[in-house]
């Protein structure tokens, strides 16, 4: 059976059934079992040390009335910090490059920052498409690219996930078909593809780590615009 290079981005299925709803189970373990303290172990220390540095990353640039986003903000983090991650796993499958799924997350959290301003400072929100000063013959052109600018914000978000995520899986699957194509060949080139391989898995973790932060920051400020 021929495979082409797209089909990593299709889930893989054992027995019926996707293989990265398995995936998803194993953070479970790492949540701490029910006690009477709060903190349990150097476990518990460490996700909670990191849900806090978090939570003042993503609120730092908001004020008082923005810090009732924090929960939302902060499980989505979470969220799509934890299924970048495991869609490195052998065998699991990314849901975030599929444009799809990264819209629909964006597109409704957009919407609810754009409401939230429309309705406590409609004034303040509709200023922006105009910016004060601006030339009367312009105000229509620059009225039009401010609207488009805003409304292509949530495709903004989805596409940007979606590519840089899309890239890097394609990247890791082209190295590493030359790897193995090259160990019976050319074993010292094999080897010298083989660190490459390495060195971009580990980019790719930053890279997955890096695009679940900058979609919730850019969610954040288009919140600190709006409030």
């Amino acid at each position: 059976m021929n495979l082409s290079f797209f089909d990593q981005f299709t889930s893989p299925c054992l027995l019926g059934i996707p293989l990265i709803l398995l995936s998803m189970l194993f953070p479970t373990l790492l949540l701490p079992s029910p006690g009477n303290r709060w903190v349990t172990n150097r476990l518990s220390t460490l996700q909670s040390w990191c849900i806090d540095l978090i939570t003042k990353q993503l609120m730092t640039p908001l004020n008082k009335n923005g810090h009732k986003w924090a929960l939302i903000f902060t499980s989505l983090m979470i969220f799509l910090l934890s299924i970048n991650l495991l869609g490195l796993l052998p065998y699991t499958f990314t849901p975030t490059t599929q444009l799809s799924m990264n819209m629909a997350l964006a597109f409704p959290l957009w919407l609810a920052t754009l409401l939230t301003g429309l309705r406590n400072q409609p004034s303040a929100s509709l200023g922006h498409l105009l910016p004060e000063g601006t030339p009367t013959p312009l105000i229509p052109a620059l009225i039009l690219i401010e609207t488009t600018s805003l409304l292509i914000r949530p495709l903004a978000l989805g596409v940007r996930l979606t590519a840089n995520l899309t890239a890097g899986h394609l990247l890791i699957q082209l190295i590493s078909t030359a790897t193995a194509a090259l160990l019976s060949i050319m074993p010292a080139i094999s080897i010298l593809t083989s660190i490459v391989l390495l060195l971009l898995t580990i980019l790719e973790v930053a890279v997955a780590m890096i695009q679940a932060y900058v979609f919730v920051l850019l969610l954040s400020l288009y919140l600190q615009e709006n409030i």
